[in-house]
């Protein structure tokens, strides 16, 4: 890279411009497979960076300039900066192995930071061509049977490549499950030594554990293996900390440890009164806060995983990371990115086919393929939820306690019209796990759209309190919470904080509540915007509200709405 202090001013203009015009070719590419969010993070860190204000480049920065934040954002407790950061890192990584392998700019954005590297591409001399042996004109013939001995040596190649992979694909142990974060809870340090304090760390050990075992999706551990032991792999991370008692108060501390480098990812305290019936519940709540901030998707450990860059990764880690994969998704559901994560779990379940999350993963696929693909037919729309509530069964078959597996078949169910059936393993699946966000806000958001607006939008705040910033539904679920209870401008307010402003369900929803509201010249711009980017839910709407809301009065009322924005509506 060209260094400010050595570079001439010629120097500097030429490389800023050669580096602008990396960035043009990297975000023109088709190959470089990032969201509309993404690109627009990329061209503001790039430009900031060439432009001197690279020191400026912080998280709040971005969320506040880029994602459309309040000023009130705190990247403590929304990740969304650093998530979108690793989705960019790898989009620019794919560039520059496909159409980017020869570009003259590399344009890099290291971990622990979000200014951007620029370097010129070392380039490799190629080695001069020995001279023939044996110099004599080569007739056109010769070159032409050449050319077909090497392509029938390539051929030969790779199907005897094709043959070695097919063998080792069918002896292979399909039934090896994938990978899984591992924790180990660790007994709590009892600095003072104190009978008391020592029960204390044993029973908040013990409560720790039991809350961790409800996400079905890490391993915990209450002890390391044996020295020697090679049969269990190590733990990736530690919960560790300390109890300290005094005669009238108690303070806990606890931090999840990365074992790879003893880096601690999360620390917090506690501390109350030392009543009885206090701290008992005091310790299971505790607990239920420890377990929902490292275990829950998006969590701290999702967040450790999602950024760990695994060299020659095993087919065991690849599932693994494909699960990871569905959850980024998630957070905008962008159509583009859903093709590929469809792929990705499909494979999955296919090289592990005892993986009930993956399973329950690629039903919501399937459900989202069902509820956002506009045009279907319905022939094509039956088959899709089939295929959905298949998955989903297949998952609860082989875990009847996966909390993924069991998110789909509700939602299955649900868009299936059984929604009775649905709010019933809705509401069995909540007591398995009580913490696990992500369910919470779904089977809320199902309560809600059947009728029951007052417990479902309660699930969906308590999801959003407890989960800020990680996903697109809640502030459009709570949108229509207000709009349902008559406060259109309250539904205004939640909708201005929705990060989801590209998806045409949303526009929706925010039709309805400015035709309601009366405000009718933006309501006629939700209504230009449908018709120009989503014609086909247009086209369809009864049919598409009414695969969303349960009840026949809310259906009328949300149509009404949208005809008051001037939507037309037919039956």
């Amino acid at each position: 890279m060209i260094q400010p202090g050595t570079a001439t001013a010629r120097e500097q203009d030429l490389f800023l411009g050669d580096c602008r015009i990396q960035l043009a070719r990297i975000l023109n590419s088709t190959d470089f497979d990032a969201t509309g969010r993404e690109h627009r993070f990329f061209s503001y860190v790039v430009e900031e960076t060439l432009a001197g204000r690279g020191d400026r480049i912080k998280a709040y920065s971005i969320a506040v300039e880029v994602f459309g934040r309040g000023q009130s954002f705190d990247p403590q407790s929304d990740p969304i900066v650093r998530i979108e950061a690793g989705h960019l890192r790898r989009a620019i990584e794919r560039y520059y192995l496909t159409s980017g392998q020869a570009d003259p700019i590399l344009i890099t954005i290291p971990k622990g930071g979000y200014v951007p590297v620029f370097s010129y591409r070392e380039r490799t001399a190629l080695a001069e061509l020995p001279a023939p042996v044996v110099s004599r004109q080569v007739t056109e013939h010769a070159v032409r049977w050449t050319k077909s001995r090497l392509l029938m040596a390539a051929v030969l190649v790779v199907l005897l490549a094709v043959a070695a992979s097919a063998a080792w694909w069918w002896t292979f142990d399909r039934s090896v499950a994938p990978e899984r974060p591992r924790v180990l809870v660790e007994a709590f340090d009892n600095p003072a030594g104190t009978d008391g304090a020592r029960a204390v760390a044993v029973g908040l050990k013990e409560e720790i554990v039991q809350q961790l075992s409800k996400f079905g999706d890490i391993l915990v551990m209450e002890s390391a293996a044996k020295a020697g032991d090679t049969s269990i792999p190590p733990p990736r991370f530690v919960v560790a900390g300390s109890v300290v008692l005094s005669p009238d108060d108690f303070l806990l501390r606890v931090r999840l440890i990365n074992r790879a480098d003893n880096s601690i990812l999360w620390a917090d305290s506690y501390n109350g009164p030392l009543q009885v019936t206090a701290f008992v519940d005091a310790q299971a709540e505790i607990a239920r806060n420890v377990s929902r901030n490292l275990a829950q998707t998006y969590g701290i450990i999702f967040q450790a995983d999602q950024n760990l860059d695994v060299n020659n990764a095993p087919d065991d880690w690849t599932a693994y990371a494909c699960t990871l994969s569905f959850f980024e998704y998630r957070i905008e559901v962008d159509a583009q990115r859903r093709s590929s994560v469809r792929a990705c779990l499909e494979k999955t379940v296919d090289r592990f086919p005892a993986y009930a999350t993956a399973w329950g993963l690629l039903s919501l696929i399937y459900i989202d393929d069902y509820r956002f693909e506009f045009a279907a037919d319905p022939a094509s729309s039956s088959a899709t939820l089939q295929r959905a509530l298949d998955a989903a069964s297949q998952g609860m078959a082989l875990d009847p306690s996966n909390i993924r597996a069991r998110q789909a078949k509700m939602l299955a169910l649900y868009f299936n019209k059984d929604i009775d059936a649905a709010l019933k393993l809705g509401k069995q699946s909540l007591e398995i796990n009580p913490n696990d966000t992500e369910f919470i806000s779904e089977y809320g958001e199902r309560l809600a759209l059947s009728g029951n607006w007052h417990d479902g939008c309660a699930l969906v705040t308590e999801a959003r309190q407890q989960n800020p910033g990680a996903t697109a539904y809640y502030e459009t679920d709570l949108a229509l919470c207000s709009y349902f209870a008559g406060d259109q401008q309250q539904a205004a307010a939640w909708l201005a904080k929705s990060p989801s402003l590209s998806h045409p369900l949303y526009h929706l929803v925010r039709a309805a509540v400015l035709g309601e509201a009366g405000n009718a010249t933006e309501a006629n711009r939700e209504r230009i915007w449908l018709e120009q980017n989503s014609p086909d839910l247009v086209k369809n709407l009864r049919k598409e509200v009414s695969k969303r809301l349960g009840r026949p009065q809310d259906v009328e009322f949300f149509l009404g709405s949208l005809r008051k924005a001037g939507l037309e509506i037919t039956d």
